[in-house]
């Protein structure tokens, strides 16, 4: 008789989450629960596998099965979220595979005829940077270090000073235009768009799978304000507020609009924009980033019905 699901032992707790950790949980994961499957979807600038984990129910549907996905970790210093992520895929196949409920719902009737994708870390060289400073940048390093990588606090960029989610191609022009007003128009620790869109592997890993596959709609996890980004101009489409505000809800979560340069490059702003499907950028928790590990519990406590309603809208 398989123990209760809050008995057993959790393979994702709180700790320090770089490439290496996110990579041997992912392992462990698909080791433990066999109705997950690891696929790479692309590789970092320095060559680090940028994993998914599939979960594909059993019993589901073999056809025109729907399609959701959940990234996280595109800002280094937003590396709390891939533990996020990797917490929420445990839990919903904990409980799939056990037939319990997770907040009132029970995941493998839930998810029958949906397949998840949890890309827990897009940003892999950017994590290392941000936990290990210049050294982890090997032949960028001197020029890592000459862009602040050793400043506490300061690394959102991937390895060669490009920031992720202002590297898709949605409001281009305009983000080029604040980018040049700002001073950001060149490699720095954050906001530098890059030379042009998909300018960077990171970004097209999730572009290519996207074009590959139909998803129902993209989540996309950040750090920190406790808000929800679910529109992008007259792309929309009419169901995303309604969503976000279900969300919302659940989450003790302000539904809110980017302003100012936030407002474009995005990867849901560019989701919605080439498929005209919901996207949904979600800022986890409150404070200064990185988000101290000791508060993941109450973190991943307040999110959790969010997140899991998430994948199931």
């Amino acid at each position: 008789m398989k123990e209760p699901l809050h008995l057993q032992e959790s393979l994702t707790r709180p700790g320090v989450t770089d490439h290496g950790r996110v990579t041997a949980l992912c392992r462990a994961l698909c080791a433990r629960y066999p109705t997950l499957r690891p696929v790479t979807i692309g590789r970092s600038v320095l060559g680090r596998q940028i994993e998914a984990l599939v979960l594909t129910p059993p019993d589901g549907v073999t056809g025109d099965r729907q399609r959701v996905l959940l990234a996280a970790a595109f800002h280094a210093q937003e590396w709390l979220t891939a533990l996020c992520a990797l917490r929420l895929c445990e839990d919903v196949c904990r409980a799939a595979s056990a037939q319990l409920s997770l907040c009132g719902v029970r995941p493998d009737a839930a998810l029958r005829e949906r397949e998840v994708w949890f890309v827990p870390m897009v940003d892999p060289d950017g994590v290392q940077i941000a936990i290990d400073g210049s050294r982890a940048a090997d032949g960028f390093a001197a020029a890592a270090a000459a862009l602040g990588a050793d400043t506490p606090g300061l690394w959102q960029a991937n390895v060669r000073g490009v920031d992720i989610n202002h590297n898709f191609n949605a409001g281009w022009a305009q983000m080029q235009e604040a980018a040049g007003k700002n001073g950001w128009d060149r490699p720095g620790a954050r906001r530098y768009p890059g030379p042009q869109p998909e300018s960077e592997p990171e970004t097209r890993a999730l572009t290519d799978l996207c074009r590959r596959y139909a998803f129902r709609h993209v989540v996309a996890l950040h750090s920190q304000g406790e808000e929800i980004y679910w529109q992008y101009g007259a792309h929309t489409p009419p169901q995303s507020e309604i969503m976000a505000r279900v969300l919302g809800a659940a989450g003790g979560y302000a539904v809110a609009a980017p302003e100012g340069f936030t407002a474009y490059g995005g990867f849901n702003d560019w989701f919605i924009r080439c498929f005209g499907r919901p996207g949904f950028t979600i800022e986890l928790g409150r404070g200064v980033n990185p988000l101290p590990v000791e508060g993941f519990e109450e973190l991943y406590a307040k999110a959790q019905e969010m997140l899991l309603l998430s994948l199931l809208l």
